[in-house]
């Protein structure tokens, strides 16, 4: 019998998103809906499983779970990378790692609706009308304003396009960004605190990596305008998280929408949970019906061929400096 898991399920949706009965009579295939930290509980739970099928970067991968999984042969996750992966690990254990592909921007969609949840005061206005309060303030206009991105990537220029229609005043920096580049998005490229000091509104469409992480903290913040947004759509890594609940308890920044933390699920006690000049979402930016059906669908795709000996999509292991 072939053992199959799929984690973190959150949605308890991923066996309705594709054709499980595409795989062997004898596959059993198991899901988990919650997310488990303690990585000796999470190695008992999948010690019995061939194939593992996971959401991208929400359980770590790392080399000493991977040494305590024997039965493992191929995992497979959602999208065309997984940086939670010890990739050399699986390599050095011969398990074969595999991705999906990813339909459309919705990450940079989410971002817009959390830029305009809090240009528009949304969250509060609908709680307060709901509660039988009416109008409690004044919202604001994102023309003439200025959208400053942190990363102008295929996420990135799909929210400067926006931005222009708005009729926004578009900035843009990263570490590698050229002028050649912004002139291509029709947006202007800024160094880096110039952009943190102009910007009304910053939205942070970065890669995750050693030199992101903790990009934007206590010195960044500070330079930002007390009436100023920061969307984080991307990781929450880039940005140093206890700086950041410092500026909105201490109302130096004028809010924050968050897709993205350090620790995800956001623990119950969160500070970031009872701030009223947050919005939060539950890493919600690429989970969309269209998404998850290409994901899971493909899963199975790469069970099947796997199965066949011609496993696509595979995702090689960095080579060794």
């Amino acid at each position: 019998m072939l053992r199959i898991a799929i984690l973190d399920d959150y949605q308890d949706v991923a066996l309705s998103m594709a054709d499980w009965s595409l795989l062997p009579k004898d596959a059993k295939v198991d899901r988990f809906g919650d997310n488990v930290k303690d990585e000796t509980k999470l190695a008992e739970r999948l010690q019995p499983y061939e194939v593992l099928i996971i959401m991208r970067e929400r359980t770590l991968f790392s080399r000493s779970l991977i040494e305590r999984l024997p039965n493992l042969k191929l995992l497979i996750t959602s999208a065309g990378r997984n940086a939670a992966i010890d990739q050399a690990a699986c390599k050095d254990r011969g398990i074969t790692v595999c991705g999906t592909d990813a339909f459309g921007s919705p990450t940079a969609e989410l971002a817009w609706g959390l830029l305009l949840a809090l240009f528009k005061n949304i969250t509060v206005e609908d709680r307060a009308t709901r509660e039988g309060k009416w109008s409690l303030g004044l919202t604001q206009t994102l023309e003439g304003r200025t959208l400053g991105v942190l990363g102008l990537g295929k996420l990135g220029q799909r929210l400067a396009e926006v931005g222009k229609a708005f009729r926004m005043d578009v900035i843009a920096w990263s570490q590698n960004l050229t002028d050649e580049r912004c002139a291509e998005v029709g947006v202007r490229r800024v160094e880096k605190d110039a952009l943190f000091r102009e910007a009304d509104a910053i939205s942070i469409h970065l890669v995750l990596s050693d030199r992101s992480r903790g990009l934007v903290g206590a010195r960044e913040l500070g330079l930002m305008k007390p009436t100023a947004y920061l969307v984080n759509t991307s990781r929450g890594p880039i940005v140093d998280e206890a700086a950041l609940v410092d500026a909105l308890k201490n109302r130096r920044i004028g809010g924050a929408g968050l897709d993205v933390f350090d620790v995800e699920p956001l623990p119950a006690d969160h500070p970031l949970r009872s701030m009223p000049n947050t919005v939060i979402t539950p890493h919600l930016g690429y989970g969309t019906e269209e998404n998850y059906r290409l994901y899971f669908g493909q899963a199975v795709e790469n069970i099947v061929n796997w199965l066949a000996g011609k496993p696509v999509k595979e995702i090689a292991a960095p080579r060794q400096p």
